[in-house]
């Protein structure tokens, strides 16, 4: 049994991936005629070390042989576009000298595309959970970034069809909006990745109320995906309807104990919008760490082929991520939580040098950025803490164009204070 995965995984609603099959299956069939063109070239050296891995390690290669088998066939999956592992490594290894290009079915997470279903087969499953694969993913996407930040990758940052800077992109992005100097060539960015992480001119996105802490404001430009509250310390989060486990997603963090039976809001970004992270609320920084996980595992569907909707709440677990835990300057607040999730190739998380403990911040200041993506971020909060959410902050169920909640907007409102008798 195969699943349309169109309107249910938050990787095509946010733009990262085509939202119709046909279009997918268009660029794969493209990317596959590309790499076999170039066979013979240099194959570039993370490659070599991975088809080393494959080689040395039985289990390693018994998976990912596996996933390509297991892969469906049938009228949702019509091609299988990856045949065997040497056909794999030339697709990966394609990538790593390209920049996403724009346009309307684009393919911004190339990597995420090549391994799309078999990142949902029982092998995916248990290959993409193993450390040993994903300690090699980690070098690959590691040395995809460096071209992303090199000059090289500016050859998107044109005004062709397929550039980001055309007259439909710079709409679509709402270009006017952020920094750039509109006389060069690049409109000024360095690299792709320095085009991906632009800020917003000053008063683009001004903090609501700013001298009111009971406002909490939107940490992320980003479309939400869940609230949860009485969310639990720790849970059976793999279980069907993926609810939240305090432990497992703040990584049992001193400070999980004070969050049991609080509130978790989650929302994922947009391949076309800004990806910095700012704080919901002033506050002290209590710590930060970032945290190694998973860059393509998805949860388990029912048997079948994955079910994409399950797997944000899931990937708030097992991800790599960056968390900071914030002490509110509002005492109703007090304790809170930001966790920044990445996705796939977009799990660069980056915290600013001043974001440390001990640091106080105000709300709406820059807590760091995804690097080349990003994919979902956690809000969380005390049992008490927050008296409504606001209604932009809702998650619309199954609405691929649901509005953004724009960064530094009203999110939430904290509970009244005790009056003093």
């Amino acid at each position: 049994m195969t699943v349309d995965k169109s309107h249910s995984d938050s990787r095509r609603q946010g733009g990262w991936l085509p939202a119709e099959q046909d279009d997918l299956e268009q660029w794969l069939r493209g990317h596959r005629e590309k790499a076999e063109s170039t066979d013979g070239r240099v194959v570039h050296p993370v490659i070599v070390e991975f088809q080393e891995l494959i080689d040395a390690d039985p289990v390693v290669r018994m998976y990912l042989e596996k996933m390509i088998e297991q892969v469906p066939t049938g009228r949702t999956y019509r091609d299988r576009h990856v045949q065997d592992l040497p056909q794999l490594l030339r697709l990966i290894d394609e990538v790593l000298t390209v920049a996403p290009e724009y346009g309307p079915n684009s393919v911004v997470t190339p990597l995420g595309a090549i391994l799309d279903w078999s990142m949902g087969t029982a092998a995916g499953h248990s290959a993409f959970r193993d450390p040993r694969v994903n300690a090699m993913l980690k070098k690959i996407l590691t040395a995809w970034c460096e071209f992303l930040s090199s000059p090289g990758s500016r050859y998107v940052l044109d005004d062709s069809p397929s550039g980001w800077l055309c007259q439909e992109a710079r709409d679509k992005i709402g270009f006017d909006e952020f920094e750039h100097n509109p006389d060069d060539e690049h409109a000024g960015f360095s690299s792709w990745n320095d085009f991906f992480t632009r800020t917003f001119t000053p008063g683009a996105r001004p903090v609501a109320a700013p001298d009111d802490d009971s406002v909490i404001v939107s940490a992320c430009e980003s479309t939400p995906y869940r609230i949860s509250t009485d969310v639990s310390l720790r849970e059976s989060f793999w279980v069907k309807g993926q609810p939240y486990s305090l432990a497992d997603l703040l990584d049992n963090d001193p400070s999980v104990d004070a969050f049991d039976g609080g509130t978790v809001y989650q929302a994922f970004l947009s391949a076309f919008n800004y990806h910095r992270w700012h704080s919901p609320v002033a506050g002290t920084i209590v710590s930060t760490r970032l945290v190694d996980g998973t860059y393509f595992s998805e949860a388990d569907g029912q048997g079948d082929a994955l079910q994409p909707t399950h797997s944000q709440s899931y990937l708030a677990h097992v991800s790599a991520r960056a968390i900071i835990v914030i002490d509110a300057d509002n005492p109703v607040i007090g304790r809170m939580a930001f966790v920044a999730i990445g996705m796939s190739e977009v799990s660069s998380c980056l915290i600013s040098d001043d974001v440390r403990p001990g640091a106080h911040i105000g709300k709406g200041d820059e807590l760091g950025y995804f690097q080349f993506g990003g994919s979902t971020h956690c809000l969380v909060f005390r049992p008490g803490a927050i008296n409504e959410f606001a209604l932009q902050s809702v998650p619309q169920t199954n609405d691929p164009h649901a509005p953004l909640v724009r960064v530094n907007s009203h999110l939430a409102t904290a509970a009244p204070r005790p009056q003093l008798s």
